[in-house]
C-alpha cells in the first residue's frame, strides 16, 4: 500500500480520500480549513498535516482536489507547496477543474522537479465521488497515467488518458459545454410541457426511452418539475467551469455561443439567489403559469 498525501477534502476530495484509506493506503491529509481535515481524520483515520509540503514529504503520491487556479498554484508552488517537498519519481495527481494553462504549467514545473504530473478532472458529482463511480479525464505522460491508474481505480468507474498535459482539463471543458446545452434544452422542454398542461410523468415515460434521453433527464426531470434543486453541482461552480471554457475558446478560436448564452443564464440564477443550487435550477428563469 502507498503513502499518499491528499490535499483538499471538500465534497469531492473527502470521499475520494476516504476510498483510498478504506483500500488500505496510508494517508496524510491537508485542508485549508484545518477543522475539516481533523474531522475527516476522526472518521477515517490517517494523519493531518499543517501544510501541503508537510503532507507531501515522504509520500509516493500527492493528490489534490481544490478550487481554483490560484488555489492549485498555492498548494503546489507556494512557499509551503507540495512540489518542493516531493521526491523525484513521485506522482502529483490533480483532480481540480482548472484552466488547461495551469495544468500545462504544472507539468513543466513538475518535470523540473522530476515529478510525474497528471491533470485529471472528474465528472459524476458528489454522488459519484461517494459511490466510487467517477469518470476521470486525464492529461499527461503515459508514465504519469500508469502511476495514477491504480490509485484512481479506488474511486472511478472510468479513466481515460486523453493526451498530453492539459488535455484532461480541455476534455472537462467539453463535458461542461455539453451539459450546459442539455440542461437548457431540458429546461425549455419541461417548461413547454408544464405550459401545455400535459401529464409530466407520462411525458417522461414517453420520451426518456428515445433520442431525447439523457442523464440529466433521467435524474433531474422529476426534481426540476417539483422545484427541488439541492442536488449535484452548484451554479457557482458551473459558472467557474464555463468561464474556463470560454477563455480557452478565445485562445483556440472555437465558437461556443450556446455555452456563452447559458453562462449568462446562470448569472441570472445567481442574481435570484441560486448560487449554491444545482445546475438544473436553470429552469427557474422560465416564467411559471
Amino acid at each position: 500500500m502507498a503513502r499518499i498525501a491528499f490535499i483538499g477534502l471538500g465534497v469531492m476530495g473527502g470521499p475520494m480520500a476516504g476510498h483510498l484509506k478504506a483500500a488500505g493506503h496510508d494517508l496524510v491529509v491537508y485542508n485549508r480549513t484545518a477543522s475539516k481535515a481533523e474531522k475527516w481524520a476522526e472518521k477515517h483515520g490517517g494523519k493531518v498535516a499543517e501544510s501541503p509540503a508537510e503532507a507531501a514529504a515522504g509520500a509516493e503520491a500527492a493528490i489534490s482536489c481544490v478550487g481554483t487556479d490560484d488555489d492549485l498554484a498555492t498548494i503546489t508552488l507556494g512557499r509551503e507547496g507540495a512540489f518542493a517537498a516531493m521526491a523525484k519519481g513521485t506522482l502529483f495527481l490533480d483532480h481540480t477543474t482548472v484552466s488547461a494553462r495551469i495544468a500545462r504549467q504544472l507539468a513543466v514545473e513538475g518535470k523540473s522537479h522530476g515529478i510525474h504530473v497528471l491533470d485529471a478532472p472528474v465528472s459524476g458529482g458528489q454522488a459519484g465521488a461517494e459511490n466510487g463511480k467517477l469518470s476521470i479525464m486525464c492529461g499527461g505522460t503515459t508514465d504519469a497515467f500508469a502511476a495514477a491508474e491504480p490509485l484512481m481505480q479506488n474511486y472511478a468507474a472510468r479513466m481515460v488518458h486523453v493526451g498530453s498535459a492539459g488535455a484532461g482539463q480541455t476534455t472537462k471543458m467539453v463535458n461542461q459545454i455539453a451539459i450546459a446545452g442539455v440542461l437548457q434544452g431540458l429546461s425549455e422542454a419541461l417548461h413547454f410541457a408544464q405550459c401545455a398542461e400535459v401529464d409530466l410523468d407520462k411525458v417522461f415515460e414517453a420520451i426518456s426511452g428515445g433520442a431525447a434521453q439523457s442523464w440529466q433527464m433521467d435524474n433531474r426531470w422529476d426534481t426540476m418539475a417539483k422545484g427541488e434543486f439541492d442536488f449535484g453541482f452548484a451554479v457557482d461552480w458551473m459558472r467557474k467551469d464555463l468561464g474556463l471554457a470560454l477563455e480557452e475558446a478565445r485562445a483556440n478560436g472555437a465558437s461556443i455561443p450556446l455555452a456563452a448564452m447559458v453562462d449568462q443564464y446562470y448569472s441570472d440564477i445567481q442574481f435570484m439567489g441560486g448560487q449554491r443550487q444545482d445546475t438544473s435550477s436553470l429552469i427557474r428563469r422560465l416564467p411559471k403559469r
